[in-house]
C-alpha cells in the first residue's frame, strides 16, 4: 500500500503514516522530528497467540504500541495461581515508563503485532516532548478510570450483564479500525471460555449458558465457537445494566 505525502503528512516516516498508533495513539503526540527519531529506533515484530511478552518481575528494556491483536494482562498469586486484571487492544502503549521491573504478566491472547521501542529512547522522548508525556499520562488515566469500571461490573452486575459487558468491549477494541459511532460490530474472542470465566468471576458452566442465552435472544451470532457477530451494539448496551464501558 502507497501512501501519499502531502502538507499534513511531510515528514513523517513512510512506516509510521498508516499506523494508528500515530493517529489514536500515544505517537499522534509527537511532531515529524521526535516522530523520526522515535522511528529510527522501533522494530516491529508478530507475536503468535499465547507468547509472553513480558513477565513478572522482569526488567524492563523496551516499551511497545499494540499495532495489532490483543494482550492480556495477568498477575500472579505465590502459589502459581493466575487472575487476569486486563485487556489491551490497539492503539494502546505496553508498559510502565520509569519503572525498572514488569509487575505484571503481558501475554498475547490472539495473535499480535507490535511496534516496540528501546526504554531508553521512550524516555528521552518523553523529556524532549510535554505533548508526549502528557499523551502518555491521559492513557495511564484512562486506564485508571477503566480499571475502576471494570470493579463496578465485578463487584456489583449480574452474570449476565458481566457477560454482556465483556462482549461490549470486545466489539468496541478489538477492531481498532471500527468506527465510535458503529452500530454492529463482528469479532473473535480472544480469551477461552475458561479466560472469560477468570475474567469474569465467573464459572465456565455460567460462561457458556449466558452466551447461549444473548444468542436465542437474537442479541449476538456464534459461528465456530468463537466468531461472534453483534448486529445491535445498541441491544448489547442494554444487556450490561447502569455501568458505562470504555468508549
Amino acid at each position: 500500500m502507497t501512501f501519499r505525502q502531502d502538507i499534513h503528512t511531510s515528514g513523517i516516516p513512510v512506516l509510521c503514516l498508516p499506523c494508528e498508533a500515530r493517529r489514536r495513539g500515544v505517537c499522534g503526540a509527537l511532531d515529524p522530528d521526535n516522530l523520526v527519531g522515535l522511528a529510527k529506533t522501533c522494530s516491529r515484530r508478530r507475536i503468535e497467540s499465547g507468547m509472553e511478552l513480558t513477565g513478572e518481575a522482569q526488567n524492563v528494556d523496551s516499551y511497545s504500541n499494540v499495532l495489532s491483536g490483543v494482550v492480556k494482562l495477568s498477575k500472579s498469586l505465590s502459589d502459581g495461581r493466575q487472575q487476569i486484571v486486563g485487556l489491551q487492544f490497539a492503539p494502546d502503549f505496553l508498559g510502565r515508563p520509569f519503572k525498572v521491573e514488569s509487575s505484571i504478566n503481558a501475554e498475547a491472547a490472539t495473535a499480535v503485532t507490535l511496534c516496540s521501542f528501546p526504554r531508553a529512547a521512550v524516555e528521552r522522548i518523553m523529556k524532549a516532548s510535554r505533548e508526549f508525556e502528557h499523551r502518555l499520562l491521559k492513557q495511564t488515566l484512562n486506564e485508571l478510570d477503566e480499571a475502576r469500571e471494570w470493579m463496578v461490573t465485578l463487584g456489583r452486575k449480574t452474570a449476565p450483564e458481566k457477560v454482556a459487558s465483556f462482549l461490549l468491549m470486545m466489539a468496541r477494541n478489538i477492531d481498532s479500525s471500527l468506527d465510535a459511532a458503529s452500530r454492529s460490530a463482528s469479532f473473535d474472542l480472544p480469551l477461552t471460555r475458561a479466560e472469560i470465566s477468570d475474567f469474569l468471576g465467573i464459572t465456565n458452566e455460567t460462561v457458556s449458558r449466558q452466551l447461549t442465552r444473548l444468542r436465542a435472544d437474537g442479541v449476538i451470532r456464534i459461528e465456530n465457537a468463537r466468531h461472534v457477530t453483534v448486529d445491535s451494539i445498541s441491544r448489547l448496551e442494554k444487556r450490561c445494566g447502569g455501568g458505562r464501558e470504555r468508549p
